[in-house]
């Protein structure tokens, strides 16, 4: 659109983060009573827009043929978000969802999010402003439309991208061609949901074709003119010091360039990929290494009572003892994020000039650590997204760019680096092991007097890139471990939930739903048991239990629908059982009840039914996919897969030994059901993991009368 000069209004103020820092501060001085409403606060809500560069015409771009590009702050990794983002746009903007293009934002041209792309929050936190940002851009357009066409704004009529006055009309690029000088308006009032054509309706993905046919849209496909390939050295035991490196065998092989030697890393520059990794292997690294770690070593630190404690949730009396006290312990083991695409990242630095192609969630980190580490201004070092080849927290952070960049600097060409999968494997961000005990009394009406939840477990977000360990001095708690950890059935008089934070030998971090999984698995397999012994039906019993406020009846609707759509019983029917779970995540409430057999002494799952209250469901079909992979995941993670720790390294380093769930283990059948409690989109990519490994545990129960207390699920 040319050169802008903007006289506007200021746009929408976002302070969300702004408040939960004040808050954050006043929870040092009030300690933790302030920190259980902050904390409560973050694990329930669905966090706002973030971001920077609040013009429309930051976001949207009108081309020549019509088009309007949509620079999206928000990554696409599988979800689906570009086409939910273009079906808000285009109901705003009045044009079809064939003229509506959805691209990456680079650094250079589009807005960035503070919060990155993660939290189930890209369509739900982009809801108000983007619908907000194109009705801004289509009175625009029609402002500029009707000084060409010579009539009243309001009285033109706009159509799939065409502005109409009489036998007059100008397509969008027609009424924006020359224009340099933009006259932003007061944002217009937005269209009721019900008059939406697009908003609401099973759209088929834009992104479809790219990947059906291969097209290079993944950070491993990206390609710049005359690059070079690097490769950096990394040890393969936990806690390795780098001592010394001998470099001389490896400078004098075959298509290797240069050796780059830094304080924290080596790396190797080469003509070719194979040519990089073989001189890296040639490296011979001196590593210091204080203990060869093992798995039992990390089992016995994972334990509830090592570390340090915070009371997250406190209402009414404690627990007790006394022999009418009903106990429960669970675990959950290291995951890794196990993705199709490794790490990877293209780096160009010219001059005072950084160009960086990546998969990453963390557009706006990862310029200002290339930035910061060349010595550049932040203006001057473009990121340019790719699409995702998987993230599930993995790519929040991605330093690789650093040394990418710093590689590409030395030999003043292109360098494209990515992990080998025995490093992507080795070198992850794992999701840390779990440890839980929990304990309640019941009253003589079979309702629940007393529950109480200790749950153990490593870093999550707390001393990640995005939120430093300083924050665990504030708050008390790790807010990615807390994750389902509180108790969602708050009718129950006495509640506690204490959060045990313990300090892992290697880095654990962000995985999808965070601590959710594993604290939900343990919550959810101990309701059945309550309900079990206060001889009531699981679903009716949890229903009892929770309140009657809008959360809690968003709740009990979930649950009930869920049961009523499978059918749930708590008979054996032909082999078969069925058990339930239910969670609440970010304030999106789902249940599921999952239909199970055993069959040659393994867990077989044939039916899962999942009903869940994303509020506005902006594109439904999309919604009920993140449904199905998130309960798939769930299954995989729940009934698989497990790292080890053997002599001080991460094993297994490979698919295949990493078991997972394959084509065989998912279910014939998933059957979603969709509620609206709220008028507006809520998260939806993470709380669908919640219940399904109870879910799963809950039924084997009944097959077996053997309760299933650790995942991976194993009958042995």
């Amino acid at each position: 659109m040319g050169k802008k000069k903007i006289s506007r209004r200021k746009f929408l103020v976002r302070g969300g983060l702004g408040t939960i820092g004040m808050l954050a501060l006043g929870t040092y001085v009030l300690r933790n009573p302030i920190r259980r409403k902050l904390l409560d606060f973050v694990n329930s809500a669905d966090l706002p827009y973030q971001g920077s560069g609040m013009e429309p015409m930051v976001w949207f771009e009108v081309s020549k043929d019509n088009t309007i590009i949509l620079h999206s702050p928000k990554v696409e990794m599988g979800q689906g978000t570009f086409t939910s983002l273009a079906q808000m746009a285009a109901d705003e903007l009045e044009v079809n969802m064939n003229q509506i293009e959805v691209v990456h934002a680079a650094t250079t041209t589009g807005s960035i999010d503070a919060l990155s792309t993660g939290g189930s929050t890209s369509v739900s936190s982009l809801w108000q402003p983007l619908r907000e940002l194109a009705a801004t851009m289509r009175e625009m357009i029609k402002n500029e439309a009707a000084k060409k066409l010579g009539a009243e704004a309001n009285s033109l009529h706009l159509k799939d991208g065409v502005i109409s006055s009489g036998d007059k009309q100008l397509t969008y690029a027609e009424a924006v061609a020359d224009i340099t000088e933009w006259e932003v308006p007061d944002t217009p009032p937005l269209k009721e949901i019900k008059h939406y054509k697009y908003v609401g309706k099973p759209i088929p993905r834009i992104d479809l074709n790219a990947k059906v046919f291969g097209d290079p849209i993944f950070g491993i496909d990206a390609e710049m003119p005359n690059m070079l390939y690097g490769a950096v050295v990394r040890p393969t035991r936990i806690g390795s010091k780098f001592v010394s490196a001998d470099t001389v065998a490896a400078e004098n092989m075959p298509g290797v360039v240069k050796i780059v030697k830094e304080d924290d890393f080596v790396g190797v520059v080469a003509s070719s990929y194979i040519e990089a990794n073989n001189a890296k292997e040639a490296i011979e690294v001196t590593w210091e290494v204080e203990k060869d770690w093992q798995t039992s070593d990390i089992e016995a630190m994972m334990k509830v009572g090592n570390g340090n404690p915070m009371t997250i949730q406190k209402e009414g009396d404690e627990v007790g003892e006394g022999e009418n006290v009903i106990t429960a312990e669970f675990t959950s083991p290291i995951g890794a994020h196990a993705q199709m695409e490794p790490n990877g990242v293209l780096a160009s630095v010219e001059g005072h000039k950084a160009t960086i192609k990546i998969s990453t969630q963390v557009v706006g980190m990862t310029r200002k650590e290339v930035a910061t580490r060349l010595g550049l201004d932040e203006e001057d070092v473009n990121v340019i997204p790719t699409y995702l080849g998987g993230g599930f927290g993995r790519r929040l952070h991605t330093p690789h760019a650093v040394q990418a960049a710093v590689m590409s600097k030395a030999v003043r060409k292109p360098v494209k680096y990515y992990f080998t999968l025995k490093e992507e494997f080795q070198h992850d961000m794992f999701r840390p092991p779990t440890h839980h005990v929990l304990k309640a009394t019941l009253k003589e009406n079979g309702m629940i007097h007393a529950i109480e939840h200790h749950f153990s477990s490593g870093d999550v977000a707390i001393d990640s890139p995005l939120l430093p360990s300083v924050a665990h001095t504030i708050m008390g708690a790790d807010i990615g471990a807390i994750r389902g950890g509180f108790c969602q059935y708050r009718a129950i008089p006495n509640i506690r939930s204490v959060s045990w934070h313990v300090t892992l030998p290697f880095a654990t971090s962000w995985w999808r739903s965070l601590g959710l999984l594993a604290n939900t698995f343990a919550w959810e397999s101990f309701m059945d048991e309550l309900a079990l012994k206060a001889g009531k039906d699981p679903v009716t019993f949890r229903i009892a239990q929770a309140q009657d406020d809008k959360a809690g009846k968003r709740l009990k609707a979930v649950m009930e629908a869920a049961a009523e759509k499978a059918g749930y019983t708590d008979e054996v029917v032909n082999g078969r059982a069925m058990g339930f779970a239910a969670s609440t995540d970010a304030g999106t409430p789902c249940a599921q009840v999952a239909e199970v057999s055993i069959e040659d002494g393994q867990i077989k799952v044939h039916k899962v039914t999942c009903a869940m209250d994303p509020g506005v469901a902006v594109n439904p079909d999309q919604v009920r996919a993140q449904c199905e992979g998130a309960i798939i995941m769930g299954m995989s993670a729940a009934m698989h897969e497990q790292m080890f720790v053997e002599n001080g390294e991460l094993r297994p380093v490979i698919y295949g030994p990493y078991d997972m769930a394959l084509m065989k283990h998912a279910p014939k059948e998933i059957d979603v059901v969709l509620l609206q409690g709220i008028e507006k989109p809520g998260p939806v990519g993470e709380p669908p993991l919640g219940p399904i490994g109870a879910a799963v545990a809950n039924a084997v129960f009944r097959l077996t009368g053997k309760r299933l207390r650790n995942m991976p699920l194993n009958l042995a």
